[in-house]
């Protein structure tokens, strides 16, 4: 039976069945073909996308996707060691970059949140091993249903909290789950897109980050 929007899933004019949401932009597609959803355990690249999704709230990311090599200029290539040493006149220079998101709270978050990412990776060993032990148990998700992805989880949403008690800023359960989504935390390409099997796979091979904390 072929794919049906009411099912979540488009047949491309490339042939591809895919999840409906990257629709006909060359970019999106191979956002969603290559990047989303694959497991990520890499700490610069897991900053980059706790602060992109931060600087997409209210935003669609198809905006942030276009935007983000003018972010990774503006902010270090995201490496959290030199961003937490931004200063004043770093912000004053990102608020004139008509490249990124002007959006003075965001950049300060930026800033205060590579401090906190720092703090983390002193205390767990990496940025990644603090993160994936938030990973949502597969098992959880069945409840869902065919098609059913939610916007927040009680996982996002704890860590979340934790984050938020450790000084984070922008990182909200919903803005949270949508880093699990982007970065392999759980799969939710769906059930008859080509890359659902992909992630499961990749998910399958991953060797989790082990968290270095002294017990």
């Amino acid at each position: 039976m072929a794919p049906t929007e009411a099912d979540g899933l488009v047949l491309g004019d490339d042939g591809i069945v895919r999840c409906w949401w990257p629709g006909d932009h060359a970019d999106y597609r191979s956002y969603h073909d290559n990047e989303w959803g694959y497991p990520v355990v890499d700490d610069i690249s897991l900053f980059e996308k706790i602060c992109l999704e931060g600087f997409q709230a209210g935003l669609s990311w198809l905006t942030i996707l276009r935007k983000r090599p003018a972010f990774r200029s503006a902010f270090a290539n995201f490496n959290p060691t030199v961003v937490a040493r931004f200063t004043p006149a770093d912000v004053q220079r990102c608020l004139r970059n008509s490249g990124i998101v002007r959006h003075r709270q965001k950049i300060e978050s930026t800033i205060n949140n590579a401090a906190q990412a720092l703090e983390i990776i002193a205390e767990f060993g990496s940025l990644s091993a603090y993160l994936w032990a938030y990973e949502p148990d597969p098992a959880s998700r069945r409840s869902l249903g065919p098609g059913g992805i939610p916007t927040s989880t009680p996982e996002s949403a704890a860590l979340s909290r934790d984050m938020k008690l450790r000084g984070w800023s922008f990182v909200g359960p919903t803005t949270i789950y949508a880093l699990m989504q982007a970065t392999g935390m759980v799969n939710d390409h769906l059930v008859g897109c080509k890359f659902h099997p992909v992630i499961e796979n990749k998910r399958a091979d991953l060797i989790r980050p082990r968290s270095q904390r002294l017990p």
